[in-house]
């Protein structure tokens, strides 16, 4: 049974300065989101799973109290039982916890699954976890040894996917530190493990875009629009690109798109103050189409 992460990642602020131009008020356009999502395609797919395991995880999601006291007894059953067990107690107890934003309970518990075997995969993904949490609780400096062991494991285990997936997190712990240069390799390398991932390209033109790699910007933005031609954020931040780029008129179209597209969305509410910030076109301008 393969399982999709539990934990939202939490979105980085931006570092970007100054007034934009055209009058648009760039910097608004880096406000955290409340969650980021975990780029699609990235499972946690645990390997020698117990029924224990699969039931005590669907509590830990679907009811977050019951789950958290029934991963808590196990992982006290657990302690006379295979290692296994005990990382499998562990991670869900983590996830339990995650679901209810204890992010430093979430990390110890996971650290403690990665401790409690030598399998490689497990480590990963409990490292990775662990990682994640720590993301979450705004510990970008602990997340960055966690998410390097975490992806040692996995390329030991020859898992190129987790691989990438950790290389995505890690990406993020440097911007949130204010290390992008270090972070821009880092996302390439995830590009390379996640090539056909829409989510991953947004994150490079993102970051391309704030170190003011304007032609690489466009690149990556239009690989993710190609990959995922709906997502209001890539819509958003494809006209960020554009309006810095000087093309006012593509700039208007990406946001009137993601408007048509998904007029109820945060995405939208976005794009439209964006276009209100930049007026309507002039008569000049209309005239030109």
């Amino acid at each position: 049974m393969a399982l999709v992460f539990l934990i939202p990642l939490v979105a980085q602020a931006s570092s970007l300065n100054g007034g934009g131009i055209a009058g648009l008020n760039l910097p608004q356009i880096d406000r955290p989101r409340p969650v980021a999502p975990r780029p699609r395609g990235i499972v946690f797919d645990f390997p020698t799973q117990t029924s224990h395991f699969r039931k005590c995880m669907d509590a830990a999601e679907s009811d977050p109290a019951g789950g958290l006291a029934d991963a808590r007894q196990w992982v006290k059953d657990a302690t006379k039982e295979h290692e296994i067990a005990r990382a499998q107690a562990n991670v869900c107890l983590g996830s339990a916890l995650s679901r209810q934003g204890q992010w430093s309970a979430a990390r110890a518990a996971f650290i403690a699954a990665h401790d409690a075997t030598t399998d490689q995969l497990w480590r990963a993904q409990a490292g990775a976890m662990a990682g994640n949490a720590a993301l979450a609780q705004g510990a970008a400096d602990d997340a960055l040894p966690l998410l390097d062991a975490a992806l040692a494991d996995a390329r030991a285990a020859s898992k190129p996917v987790l691989a990438g997936g950790i290389l995505v997190d890690r990406a993020r712990a440097l911007v949130a530190l204010n290390r992008a240069v270090e972070a821009e390799p880092v996302l390439a390398d995830a590009r390379a493990a996640l090539p056909d991932d829409a989510q991953v390209w947004l994150l490079s033109a993102t970051l391309s875009r704030r170190m003011n790699k304007l032609p690489e910007a466009q690149v990556q933005i239009e690989n993710a629009a190609r990959l995922d031609p709906r997502d209001g954020e890539i819509g958003v931040e494809a006209g960020v690109i554009a309006m810095l780029s000087g093309r006012e008129d593509a700039a208007r179209k990406s946001w009137e798109s993601v408007v048509k597209t998904s007029p109820d969305s945060d995405s939208a509410a976005r794009a439209k103050a964006y276009l209100a910030q930049i007026g309507p076109q002039t008569p000049a301008q209309t005239a030109g189409k």
